[in-house]
């Protein structure tokens, strides 16, 4: 009975291993997970995108080089440079699908209505580094395509149980390249792209300040000065007829007039006030002080006055802080501090009321630190609830042109 039972079990187990080894490889398929098979999948691509780029860089070269003796020869290198970034762009989202790699798109170039026409995009095709070290990976990827597409299809017959080692080491290499030669340059190229994307909040911001001031000019200074020519017209036809009651559409005129110009010197001084134009930083705070409904306490450090755009971007952000500090802070003090460290003009802003200012508090101030940006500033917001708080904008300084 012992014996007919060990014979069965051993033939039980020979039965499983010869099920096992007719079934393929052993339980060492856990390895291959979805990220091994995408990086097989990329590796194997890795050739006929190779031949691609390889035969698009050295045409693109060899071409624009021979031609470029003759007007269409520069011309030509340059939109091959700019068609390598499309190849690049491809390659970036290749590496995102199948290696899981995240890269930055590079900053686009300017076009040729902002770089001084024609000639100004020649040239600025012609040196793009981005062109360049596209083409230099387009090149390097056909011997790599070779190598990678070899080893891949082997290991995928003979070296099956160590493969996904393989192709980890193979990957982490095209992660390597695509990060080193298909990344933004450096910091210059992040810096371009800021630059760029501040450049179209200040245009933004430009608009709608332009329709700011239409409206008010439309709906305030305007109407008023319709309804007084009507006035003044209705009172014409009634001096000789009824002077009394002309005399006093005359003397409801006058008040019209007074009121129209006090519309018109307070949109000027949203524009740019007078007093910042003749004498500074210092006075134009003090009298932005004076019309805050909490005692301001004002002090101005400046040796000499900053640029003239600086210093209304200074003015116009105190002002708009008082306002804030006037109408949602519940403060029962405030103080400005204005100052210059190095190569930077330095705005503090403080009061002790409630607290709890946030850039997206609805309060003006998420668009302060965009404009402040846009000029390379910093926006920097202390607010605990509770208070106090303390607001710090920080501008570059640029000296003052001197006027003939």
């Amino acid at each position: 009975m012992t014996a007919s039972t060990s014979t069965s079990s051993a033939a039980a187990a020979a039965s499983t291993g010869a099920s096992a080894s007719a079934d393929g490889p052993p339980p060492a398929r856990f390895a291959y997970g979805g990220h091994t098979w995408r990086e097989i999948a990329h590796l194997l691509v890795n050739l006929p995108m190779g031949i691609i780029g390889f035969v698009y860089a050295v045409t693109v070269v060899f071409t624009g080089g021979l031609l470029s003796v003759t007007v269409i020869g520069l011309p030509l290198l340059a939109l091959g440079l700019a068609g390598a970034r499309q190849y690049g762009r491809m390659e970036r989202a290749r590496a995102r699908t199948l290696l899981g790699l995240h890269v930055d798109e590079p900053s686009p170039l300017p076009t040729a209505r902002h770089r001084g026409g024609f000639f100004g995009w020649l040239w600025t095709g012609l040196k793009d580094p981005v062109g360049w070290r596209t083409m230099l990976y387009a090149v390097m990827r056909l011997p790599w395509g070779v190598v990678t597409f070899a080893v891949t299809t082997v290991g995928l017959f003979v070296l099956w149980p160590v493969l996904p080692f393989v192709v980890r080491g193979l990957a982490n290499a095209d992660r390597a390249m695509v990060r080193g030669l298909l990344s933004p340059s450096d910091e210059l190229e992040q810096r371009i792209a800021e630059l760029e994307s501040d450049r179209g909040v200040v245009v933004d911001t430009a608009a709608a300040d332009l329709r700011r001031i239409e409206r008010d000019l439309h709906d305030g200074a305007q109407a008023r000065l319709v309804a007084l020519a009507m006035g003044l017209g209705l009172a014409k036809e009634k001096l000789l007829e009824d002077p009394d009651a002309a005399a006093e559409m005359v003397g409801e005129a006058h008040g019209e007039v007074k009121l129209a110009l006090q519309e018109l010197r307070d949109l000027a001084r949203g524009i740019h006030p007078a007093v910042l134009t003749d004498r500074g930083l210092n006075a134009a705070l003090s009298a932005v002080a004076s019309r805050c409904t909490v005692p301001v306490k004002v002090t101005a450090e400046l040796p000499e006055r900053p640029a003239e755009a600086i210093e209304g971007i200074a003015y116009f952000t105190v002002s708009e802080l008082l306002q804030n500090v006037s109408k949602h802070s519940g403060a029962r003090s405030a103080s400005v501090d204005v100052w210059r460290s190095d190569r930077r003009l330095l705005i503090q802003v403080w009061d002790d009321g409630r607290g709890g200012a946030s850039l997206d508090g609805g309060t003006g101030m998420a668009g302060l630190a965009d404009r402040l940006g846009a000029v390379d500033g910093l926006f920097v917001i202390e607010s605990p609830q509770g208070g106090p708080t303390t607001i710090t904008a920080e501008l570059p300084w640029r000296d003052r042109k001197s006027t003939p």
